[in-house]
Formats: C-alpha cells, sequence, structure tokens
C-alpha cells in the first residue's frame, strides 16, 4: 500500500513539473519528482502510464482555462506544417495528438523520406532557421535506431519533425508511454479531431 502512494506522489509531481517547467523527459521527470518527495526507492516510481494519467488529472484540475485553447492552436498549427510538408507522407504524433499539448509543447510530425536532404533543401528554399539533431527510435522491442530531427518555429510554435525511411511509413515506431506501436494521425484525422473539437 505505501508502494502504491508512494507511486501516485510521484507521478503527481511529475505531472506537475512537465505541466509547469516543459520537462518532457518522463524517466528525468520521475525521478526529479521523486528526489523533491524525497522517496528513493526505485520500486516506488510509477510507470510512464501513470505520469500520462496524472498529467491529464492535473491539466483537468490547474489548466482547464487555457490547455483547451493551447491544443487548439498547436492542432491547427499541426495542420499547416501537414500542409507544408505534404510531399513526405507527415503523421502527428506525441502530445498535440494525445491532447495533453500546453504552452511548452511542440508540433512534433514524422516525416517519411528516402532522402532527408530534400526537406532540409525545402526548409531553405523558404529561409527558415533550423536546429539540426538526432532521435532514437524504438522500432520493436529489440530495435532501436537513431534519425535526423528537425527544430524550427513557425509564427511562434515550435515544430519538431524527425525523418523517418519511407519504408517505415507501415510500421509505426512503439510509444515511449505505452511502450505499444506509436499513435500517428494523417492531415484528414487532424481535419477530423479540429472538427470534432
Amino acid at each position: 500500500m505505501r508502494t502504491q502512494e508512494a507511486r501516485r506522489r510521484i507521478a503527481i509531481e511529475a505531472a506537475r513539473l512537465i505541466s509547469e517547467t516543459g520537462l518532457r523527459d518522463y524517466r528525468q521527470a520521475k525521478q526529479k519528482a521523486a528526489a523533491r518527495l524525497g522517496i528513493f526507492d526505485e520500486t516506488s516510481l510509477p510507470k510512464n502510464a501513470e505520469i500520462e494519467d496524472a498529467l491529464r488529472e492535473y491539466q483537468r484540475l490547474f489548466r482547464a482555462d487555457d490547455q483547451p485553447r493551447i491544443l487548439r492552436e498547436r492542432r491547427e498549427a499541426a495542420r499547416e506544417a501537414m500542409r507544408f510538408f505534404a510531399d513526405f507522407e507527415p503523421r502527428l504524433v506525441g502530445a498535440v495528438l494525445e491532447g495533453t499539448a500546453d504552452a511548452h509543447s511542440a508540433v512534433c510530425l514524422h516525416l517519411y523520406t528516402d532522402q532527408p536532404d530534400a526537406v532540409i533543401a525545402l526548409l531553405q528554399e523558404r529561409r527558415i532557421a533550423y536546429d539540426e539533431e538526432s532521435r532514437r527510435i524504438r522500432l520493436d522491442r529489440d530495435t532501436a535506431r537513431d534519425y535526423p530531427t528537425l527544430r524550427f518555429s513557425a509564427g511562434g510554435t515550435p515544430i519538431d519533425i524527425t525523418m523517418l525511411p519511407y519504408d517505415l511509413l507501415r510500421q509505426a515506431p512503439l510509444d515511449r508511454v505505452s511502450e505499444r506501436p506509436m499513435r500517428r494521425a494523417t492531415a484528414a484525422m487532424l481535419d477530423a479531431l479540429l472538427a470534432d473539437a
């Protein structure tokens, strides 16, 4: 019972850290939360899904005035970004799709192409400044690879794109929260989400 209570307290504190500071690494959030609460038992660390649930609850309780508006703005920005990158089979992923996006959230897109330089050329042609990094993506339980990532801002909204080989379009990477195939949305699916809201 004590372990369950500790897990719940850590999940709530991790959700607060994520919402208020923009920390997006769930492992780091739960470790910081545990340290702040003085809980040092590894078995008390909640699963990522518990943190996600706590984050939704936190937003419902403490961000009800602004989070739905911010989410809609991020989804509208995602729609524009997906139109811009239409040639690269964009898929929306992450907090903007899941409904937990806040003022710290980037619009996260997966682009599918065997020529990542074509995406870079498009940004350069439009004179859009970007930062280039790489991101480790888990394709299945045993396979993880690094893929190029570009970050830039469009109208004040952070955009984060990961470029994946075209043959991965049919295979969703594993979600860091559920460890199941990641939920992804096409532009048409996003339009439906916006219409329903």
